[in-house]
């Protein structure tokens, strides 16, 4: 099929997001999306492609790959909770690079959504290329943000995208390294954010050999980096055969970026789309990097247009857009180069990078055959009419939510107090006794295991140092002697998953119906189990109830 052949292009924007801003001075802006929709739009090119705005991503899709503790700040988090709720910058917002900004849920659930609505246009086969330009965040780590990156879409369409095609290429063009997913990346490499993507870093476990790494230095042109995108590529095209693919168009790899260091220009970095498009490959088009507004509202526009195949009829002369101004004073749709030295070239470096890269894709397996089977077109959820998180985006009314609440109480309660050892089911009272030490003997075993918090190094985008973190970040606060700000108590390793549970306020049949059941009980131990599973879900004041009491228990 020739390159310029027609494609189905879809093309996901919500026109809410730009208007969120990481606060002044701040250099990622969202408003870059939004000036490289004007320039489409300018240029007429709406009327060549489906135009769609996606579904907001929910907090259970985001859980996909983020923990639920993560999903569940990022949607209670905001400028005035921050400090509180991060643990005073320790925890999930680290550092200087991802604040916490007004609407930052929503901005999430926009980028996340229109990426995983374009893996879905894709697995339907509705489309042979999807554009998310608001999409390529992928420095999000599972349980934290980096470099600018609260939620990865990225892994989110990926493995959507998995649930139909057996294997997924993810190439990354932006100047820093995608740490946040496996990935074929070409990166600047070096004392540099952040600070990962070594030539020997291949990957682990089952998937060693299929992370590849290309570390650049910098002022790398286009002719260069062609030498070697182009190489490297095809060779993973013919051994990996992937069913799809998904490339990350960071600006920040062009020349004049605010943070980053080569020395591309608008048509070097546009010719990776270019290229990828002759594959005859299902294609998604991701944002990412870029901190030269114009620049990178120009190279998207431009590579929508690559996208559609008629970057050969676009004028390099601006039409008149809202933005028309900034462009001054040349008003061109181009991004020059400059006369950085390419340093790839200087030292001989380039040639190593790309040999290397070759030899360890060789040593690869090439992919076997797949089996054909019928795989769900959508999630089972879905398909019987259920929703995730809301219903139908319709409100639920107080009372629905009450029952809901009281219905999870209730049912974990039961659930605890079946696993607690209870003396009346032993034997005899020696039994039950080496019962009721085991049980606690367990949880003190428990509690001593959380209570080993390991660090791990974080490098900021930003300022380019590095800092420690609590490897599992935001799981173990309690443990560590670190106050309750109301976010839960350490998940056990098999406990069920719940969302946005916190501080409950209950009524007073259901009050009286717990107290019935703590009361018929061994109170020692129904307390402490109770007292256990309302620290994740709320607060009980045992002040008023004791073993002769038949009071209510009060909820506060």
């Amino acid at each position: 099929m020739a390159s310029k052949s027609k494609r189905k292009v879809d093309y996901f924007h919500d026109p809410d997001v730009g208007a969120y801003t990481y606060g002044l001075g701040h250099p990622m802006k969202p408003h870059r999306i939004q000036v490289a929709h004007e320039l489409v739009t300018a240029y007429d090119m709406l009327p060549k492609m489906q135009v769609l705005k996606a579904k907001r991503a929910s907090a259970v899709e985001m859980t996909r790959f983020h923990t639920d503790e993560y999903v569940h700040f990022l949607h209670r988090v905001t400028p005035e909770t921050a400090e509180e709720l991060t643990y005073g910058g320790t925890r999930f917002l680290v550092g200087e690079d991802n604040p916490a900004f007004e609407g930052l849920s929503e901005f999430c659930s926009i980028s996340a959504g229109g990426s995983i609505g374009a893996a879905q246009r894709i697995a339907a086969g509705s489309s042979d290329i999807a554009i998310n330009w608001a999409g390529g965040l992928h420095h999000a780590k599972k349980r934290e943000a980096s470099g600018f990156c609260y939620i990865n879409d990225i892994v989110l369409a990926i493995l959507e995208l998995l649930r139909i095609y057996p294997r997924v290429l993810y190439i990354d063009i932006d100047c820093h390294h995608g740490d946040g997913v496996m990935t074929c990346s070409f990166h600047k490499f070096g004392e540099y954010f952040p600070g990962t993507g070594t030539q020997e870093d291949r990957g682990r476990g089952k998937g060693k050999g299929y992370a590849v790494n290309i570390p650049l230095k910098d002022g790398i042109t286009d002719e260069s980096y062609q030498s070697v995108f182009e190489p490297v590529v095809s060779k993973i095209l013919e051994v990996y055969k992937p069913s799809a693919v998904i490339l990350q168009c960071g600006a920040d790899s062009l020349s004049g970026d605010k943070l980053g260091c080569f020395n591309l220009t608008m048509y070097g970095h546009s010719h990776c789309v270019q290229f990828l498009r002759q594959q005859n490959v299902p294609l998604i088009l991701l944002g990412g990097g870029g901190y030269t507004v114009k620049n990178v509202g120009r190279v998207w526009a431009f590579e929508t247009a690559c996208a559609l195949g008629i970057e050969d009829e676009i004028d390099t002369n601006l039409p008149w857009n809202p933005y028309f101004e900034w462009f001054g004073p040349r008003y061109r749709l181009e991004v020059a180069g400059n006369n950085m030295d390419d340093l790839n070239v200087k030292d001989g470096s380039l040639d190593k990078v790309r040999i290397t890269a070759l030899e360890q894709l060789r040593e690869l397996i090439p992919a076997p055959s797949v089996q054909m089977h019928d795989a769900p077109r959508e999630p089972l959820g879905k398909h019987l009419g259920f929703t995730y998180g809301k219903d139908d985006g319709k409100s639920r009314d107080e009372l629905d939510s009450r029952l809901a609440q009281h219905a999870r109480y209730i049912y974990t309660l039961q659930e605890h107090t079946a696993e607690a050892p209870s003396s009346e089911d032993s034997a005899d009272e020696s039994s039950g006794s080496e019962a009721d030490d085991a049980w606690h003997q367990r949880r003190a075993s428990s509690r001593r295991r959380v209570n080993r918090p390991t660090t791990k190094k974080r490098m900021s985008l930003l300022t380019g140092e590095y800092f420690e973190v609590d490897a599992e970040n935001g799981f173990y606060s309690h443990c560590n002697g670190l106050p309750d700000y109301g976010l839960g108590a350490p998940p056990q390793k098999h406990a069920k998953r719940r969302f946005f549970q916190g501080n409950a306020n209950w009524e007073e049949d259901v009050e009286s119906g717990i107290a019935a059941r703590m009361v018929n009980g061994d109170f020692a131990r129904q307390r402490e189990v109770l007292g256990d599973l309302v620290e994740r879900s709320g607060r009980v004041d045992f002040s008023r109830f004791g073993e002769e009491d038949d009071g209510d228990v009060l909820m506060r």
